[in-house]
Order: C-alpha cells, then sequence, then structure tokens
C-alpha cells in the first residue's frame, strides 16, 4: 500500500467524471467531499475515501485536513477504505490515461534478435537518417501518454538515436565519410558489449552547393485544417525559404479532391511572392496523394537542373484516401518516381489520423528522408539549423555491411533499422534501393555483441583466411564496416571498408557513448524490449532517467530528452 500524506489540495483539480457521486460536470468548478482518512487501507490498486458527516467543502488547504474550519472533521478520523466505489490512483493522482488513437497508423516491426557470427557474419542495411519518430514520441508524451502506452510500431530506435548529434570526427579532406567507433560494455545485459559505430559525411562548402529545383508539394486536404496541420505546415515551408537565392527555383503543388500548381519555377530570391502563395493556401476535400505525387515530379521533371539538387518536398498528415492509398501501391510508384533523378524529403504533420506507414514508404523507397514536424522548434531544427544536410545529397543509394569477427565476437544483434535490412547478396547489387544521405550528416549505428570463445565460421570470408589471420587480422579487429554508395550524379557504387581494432573498446565509455546508449535503452523500453535482460520496463525507464541526471547535458535537444523521460514516468514514479 502506498503510504503516503495525500495533498488534498490536489482534488480540486479532480474534474466529477473521475470521482463517483460529485455531480460536477467537466465545465464547472468541481467541489470536493470531506473525506475520513487513516492509511488502513490494505488495497494497492484502489482505495477511496470515505464522506465524513460534514458538508461540502468548495476549498481545503494544507497537506492534510488540520480542522473542521475549512469544512471537515479534525485530523486523525479520516480512514482509508475499500469500496466499490473506490478512485482509482490514476483518478486521485490527478492522471488521465490518454486515450490511445487508433486512427493513427504505424507498421510494427519484430526487433532484431541475435545472429550467430558463425553462420550469420555479415550484417547488411540501407543506410538512412530519418528521425520522424523521436519528434512523433515527443509529441505523444506531450500529449499525455507514459512510457507504457506507445503504439506498437510508432517508436524505431533507429530514429531516436540519430536524432541528436555527437562528437564524432569529420570526414577528412577528399573523403566521403569519416567512421568512429566505441565498444563498451552493454547497459542494459552485463554480459554483453555495445559497439557504436559513428559515420560523417563531407561537408559540402558554399561554392559547392548546387543550385536547387524545389517543389513543395502539399497537402491541402480537409483533414490538413487543424492548428499542427496546415498553418504550421505553411510557417515551416516559409522559414525554409529563407535559405534559397537566385540560383534557386520553386513551385508550389497541392493537392486535396484534385490537383493545382499554384506557383512554377519562380526564382528563390523573389521570397515575398513565394509567401504569398504559401499564405493563400486553405484546407479542404479529400486526398488525392498519388495524383500530386504525379504531378509534382512532372512539375520537377519541367524544371529539372542538370547537375542541380531536384527535389520534391512533401507535406502531408499521409491520410491519403483518393487513388493510390495502399503501401505496396505507393512502393511502386514512388520506386518509379525515384529513376528521375528527382530526390525526395517527407515531412509528417498532425496527429489523430496520421499515416506514418505512407509517410516512411514513400521516404524509404523515394530517394528520400524523413522527418516529423510537431512545433516551430521542430521545423527551425529540420528546415534550417540542418538546412544542408537535409536537402543536398551527397551519397545515394548508400549501403552498410558489417563483417564480424569470430574471434572475438560470437553472437551481433543490431538495434534498430528492421525495416531497412538486406540480404548480404545486396550490398554489391547496384539495382538495390539504399539510403540517400546529406551533406555534413551524422549516422549512429549500434549492435549488442557477445563475445567469442572460440573461433569459427567458414573460409571464404576475412577473418577466415588463412593468410589474412596469420597477419594478426582476426585478434586485432572486432569487425570491418564496408559502405557502398553511389555519387548523385552516377549510376554505379564505389565502395569504402574501415576496419575496426581492438584499441576501439574502453572501460571507461564517455558521456557521449553513455548519452546515445542511454536514448536506445530507452528506445527499448517504449518497445518493451525483450532484450532488457538486467531490466524489467520499468526498471529500464528508471535506469535511463537516473544515468541521464548525471550527465552534463549541454545542448537544448539533450536536456529536453532529460525532461521528455520523466514526463513520460510521471504517473509511474507514484
Amino acid at each position: 500500500m502506498k503510504r503516503r500524506v495525500i495533498n488534498l489540495v490536489l482534488a480540486l483539480t479532480i474534474t466529477a467524471s473521475m470521482v463517483t457521486g460529485c455531480g460536477a460536470s467537466a465545465n464547472t468548478a468541481p467541489t470536493v467531499q470531506s473525506f475520513n482518512y487513516t492509511e488502513s487501507a490494505t488495497s494497492d490498486e484502489a482505495y477511496c475515501y470515505e464522506p465524513a458527516t460534514s458538508d461540502v467543502a468548495e476549498s481545503v488547504a494544507g497537506d492534510y485536513v488540520t480542522g473542521s474550519t475549512n469544512g471537515y472533521k479534525e485530523s486523525g478520523s479520516y480512514d482509508v477504505v475499500e469500496s466499490e466505489a473506490c478512485m482509482t490512483d490514476e483518478a486521485w493522482y490527478g492522471y488521465s490515461q490518454p486515450e490511445i488513437n487508433t486512427n493513427e497508423k504505424y507498421e510494427a516491426n519484430r526487433e532484431n534478435g541475435f545472429k550467430s557470427v558463425a553462420s550469420n557474419p555479415l550484417s547488411t542495411f540501407a543506410a538512412d537518417v530519418d528521425t520522424a519518430s523521436y519528434s512523433n514520441m515527443r509529441r505523444m508524451i506531450e500529449d499525455g501518454y507514459s512510457y507504457k502506452d506507445f503504439p506498437s510500431g510508432s517508436i524505431r530506435a533507429e530514429e531516436l538515436i540519430n536524432y541528436f548529434s555527437y562528437d564524432y570526427e569529420d570526414a577528412k579532406k577528399g573523403e566521403v565519410f569519416g567512421v568512429d567507433a566505441k565498444i563498451a560494455d552493454c547497459p542494459w545485459n552485463e554480459d554483453n558489449k555495445l559497439m557504436i559505430l559513428g559515420v560523417t559525411t563531407q561537408s559540402l562548402k558554399k561554392r559547392e552547393i548546387p543550385a536547387s529545383n524545389i517543389v513543395f508539394l502539399i497537402d491541402v486536404s480537409g483533414s490538413m485544417h487543424s492548428s499542427n496541420k496546415l498553418p504550421l505546415l505553411k510557417e515551416a515551408m516559409e522559414m525554409m525559404v529563407e535559405n534559397l537565392d537566385e540560383e534557386d527555383r520553386v513551385s508550389i503543388v497541392t493537392y486535396a479532391s484534385g490537383t493545382d500548381v499554384v506557383l512554377e519555377g519562380v526564382s528563390g530570391d523573389r521570397k515575398s511572392k513565394i509567401k504569398r502563395a504559401f499564405n493563400s493556401l486553405q484546407a479542404g476535400g479529400s486526398t488525392n496523394g498519388e495524383g500530386g505525387i504525379q504531378l509534382a515530379y512532372k512539375v520537377a521533371e519541367k524544371n529539372f537542373i542538370e547537375g542541380g539538387n531536384n527535389r520534391v518536398i512533401i507535406a502531408s498528415d499521409g491520410d491519403f484516401n483518393v487513388g493510390v492509398t495502399s503501401k505496396d501501391d505507393l512502393y511502386e510508384l514512388i520506386s518509379e518516381k525515384k529513376e528521375s533523378g528527382v530526390f525526395l524529403s517527407v515531412f509528417g504533420f498532425g496527429m489523430g489520423n496520421y499515416n506514418d506507414v505512407t509517410m516512411e514508404t514513400l521516404a524509404d523507397n523515394g530517394n528520400g528522408n524523413y522527418a516529423y514536424i510537431d512545433s516551430l522548434s521542430e521545423a527551425k531544427k529540420v528546415v534550417v539549423d540542418e538546412f544542408e544536410s537535409t536537402l543536398y545529397t551527397v551519397a545515394k543509394d548508400t549501403k552498410f555491411q558489417v563483417e564480424f569477427n569470430p574471434a572475438l565476437v560470437s553472437e551481433y544483434r543490431q538495434i534498430g533499422y528492421e525495416n531497412r535490412a538486406l540480404a548480404a547478396e545486396d550490398f554489391t547489387d547496384d539495382t538495390k534501393d539504399g539510403g540517400e544521405l546529406g551533406s555534413g550528416r551524422q549516422i549512429t549505428v549500434m549492435y549488442e555483441i557477445t563475445l567469442a570463445n572460440r573461433k569459427n565460421g567458414s573460409k571464404d570470408l576475412k577473418y577466415q583466411d588463412s593468410v589474412v589471420s596469420d597477419k594478426g587480422a582476426a585478434k586485432d579487429e572486432w569487425c570491418t564496416l564496408s559502405i557502398a554508395y553511389k555519387d548523385p550524379e552516377e549510376d554505379e557504387s564505389e565502395y569504402r571498408e574501415y576496419p575496426i581494432g581492438v584499441n576501439n573498446y574502453t572501460k571507461k565509455p564517455s558521456e557521449e557513448f553513455r548519452f546515445a546508449a542511454a536514448v536506445a535503452q530507452y528506445a527499448m523500453a517504449l518497445n518493451n524490449s525483450e532484450f532488457l535482460v538486467d531490466y524489467d520496463q520499468d526498471e529500464a525507464v528508471e535506469e535511463v532517467y537516473n544515468s541521464l541526471r548525471k550527465m552534463d547535458l549541454d545542448n537544448e535537444y539533450r536536456e529536453e530528452f532529460m525532461y521528455l523521460v520523466e514526463e513520460s514516468m510521471e504517473y509511474y514514479r507514484w
């Protein structure tokens, strides 16, 4: 039984619908009944307060009743009793369980499990940097969701991890990628290690930034009328326009029941005209997303800039209900359109009917990236602070392949990227789609690994070749990261290799490592992961919060993360 003095002032915030017999409506000031109170209840699940004989009080003061002047009996005569009319924990403490919106659409992917290095030494996946899950998570927590409430499929671990920037080395001059790696003890399984690979792409210099041909594809259907949809969308897109100049071309295509070209090929320095076009948009009608996509790519191809940054930016809640609407059909449509050489950015807005499945399908299969914008501050992060990494691709169809060394690693489990996994042979197949990485973009990849106690594996791979082993590779390297990518203007892949040596292991991980690990653990907890070996779900979240409190969170995004973790556990900490 919880043994605590209850602050009865809190009862003033409880609506009548929460308290049996109160009789007040949600729109009137609640009245507070007098209660008998002692700590004699035996039920942990539900308990209530037996009304005393005194009249209903309009207000109370203090941690508990201290006298009869406020309508209550003297302290000491207040009995907590079990009753059919008992209030739940949620009602008494003012916690209101959020209504989980089943109209939002997410697609669950089974969490990656452990693979044996002996039989599956290669981990291969399309490397991209989407962040939509994080800002969508923030929106839900601010709406009252606890860490136990998240819809299945709404949290993709890699999108939480990659929301943050880390202290990685930049790519060296003349190189497309810079690679960092650290291995340390795994926070949620003391028997295992955690490996974090950090990859940074080259940053384009100002003179290297190509002219842009941008087509804004704006959803103006009836579902976009609320303040966190079309009004926020227009403000966000206007912020982006501030970064464009006379070398750039701007078009605006809208779709609802039909489609329309609002603006076409306007110079990027005509900002007033572009903003007036955005401000003129009004929501209404059904959602012909397919028609909008077809028209937007047609406009992009008409205004195509050779050697430039040709891009369609879709801004929508994803609620397509006219024309092509299924995931498979959208996959076919957007996969065909990407062959035009036009890249894609997908910006999600809103709640209630939000369709994450549609938005992610478009981004993952259309040479694209995916962000969810829940506020003006997030819009600033995506379209201003990260403008170049969002819009200017330096490596397309990027694939990562990690070959683990069986001399050191017996099993591995990738954290996240479940829906971007590829077969090993896809790594060298240029017809298989990879991910798009922008200028100065960071990508963080994590593996939980089990240490080896004997050598195993086939002989046709790097760490099984006796010649290589004799040179010491088998005992000096954890793994090798290979990267396949295409120059934005080319159709054939180039390849890079980065061995990860044993000297990358540390017994004293940096705060950067510990922060990234905490984000990963929180994502696993939100998904109630079976791989949180040392903790249950409640303990895992509590441990994340305690770990964050000990860190020097030196920027607003990390501070906000700690706040969100605390908010998500607010009720369950009682």
